[in-house]
């Protein structure tokens, strides 16, 4: 990105942003940005320096927090890792009940899958992060809900009269394969039946795997929070084997007071909505 494009997300002059640059390295010693036509890129020290520049930037934040509950004004920003499937269903009345208790908290929402969502939690980037609870070990974490998988087939494919599947029955259909980095429950659901899927397709979007579905190119397993809404032509079914994702909130050690009351939100919603 370029220094331009930096200073407008940040509200600032380009000078503005380019004399506090210059002033951090001069105090710190070295160079923290490589300048190119290309724009800003950092350097091996700016890697460096970036966990703890954004540990920095958190403890302040808390202070802030901290200063504005002693005044009687919850206020703040909460970062929150997520993915489709929540970002989708979830999120949207979760954040409508933090805006109605807590207007002054702003809430970033960041979408990424298991494996980036906790890097970012670890690194500082996140303050909290929705997870399957199976892919991480790294943080506080809070079961919210076991999400089944179900299998999703064509109404035109033979399988579509059936009222449950087995996995076994998958091995030598052509599958759509969900892909993601990190923990991955299908491929897990597979592994544990020592079957080795044909896989036709690997898509990252979940709508683009109902549509290959929906056009009969193959079957798909997918959870049923992504299953609310699906093609016309789609037919969702039970597994006979007990299956489900379990879906949680991953947190820092040291939650703000803002990112705090996020967390009581969402476990209020979800108990209310459940």
């Amino acid at each position: 990105m370029s220094l331009v494009k930096y200073a407008e997300v940040l509200g600032m002059t380009q000078s503005a942003v380019s004399h506090a640059m210059a002033n951090l390295e001069k105090e710190l010693g070295f160079t923290l940005f490589h300048r190119s036509r290309g724009g800003l890129t950092l350097t091996n020290e700016g890697r460096s320096m970036l966990v703890s520049i954004r540990k920095v930037l958190h403890y302040d934040e808390q202070v802030q927090q901290e200063a504005a509950k002693i005044t009687g004004l919850m206020k703040g920003t909460v970062k929150v890792g997520t993915f489709t499937s929540v970002s989708s269903t979830w999120l949207p009345e979760i954040i409508k009940s933090m805006e109605q208790s807590y207007p002054h908290i702003r809430i970033e929402l960041i979408e990424g899958d298991y494996e980036a969502i906790d890097r970012w939690i670890l690194n500082g980037k996140l303050d909290c992060g929705f997870i399957n609870v199976d892919s991480s070990s790294h943080f506080d974490v809070i079961p919210l809900k076991k999400d089944r998988l179900r299998c999703i087939v064509s109404t035109d494919h033979p399988f579509s009269k059936r009222s449950e599947i087995s996995v076994q029955e998958l091995k030598d259909i052509p599958f759509i394969m969900p892909t993601y980095g990190g923990y991955h429950e299908v491929k897990d659901l597979f592994a544990k039946a020592e079957i080795q899927p044909n896989i036709r397709f690997e898509l990252m979007a979940e709508d683009s795997i109902k549509s290959m579905v929906a056009h009969n190119f193959g079957v798909s397993i997918l959870p049923e929070l992504l299953l609310e809404t699906i093609p016309k032509n789609c037919v969702v079914m039970p597994l006979k084997e007990e299956s489900y994702r379990t879906l949680g909130l991953a947190m820092k050690f040291n939650l703000s007071p803002a990112a705090k009351r996020f967390v009581e939100i969402t476990e209020k919603w979800l108990v209310s909505f459940y």
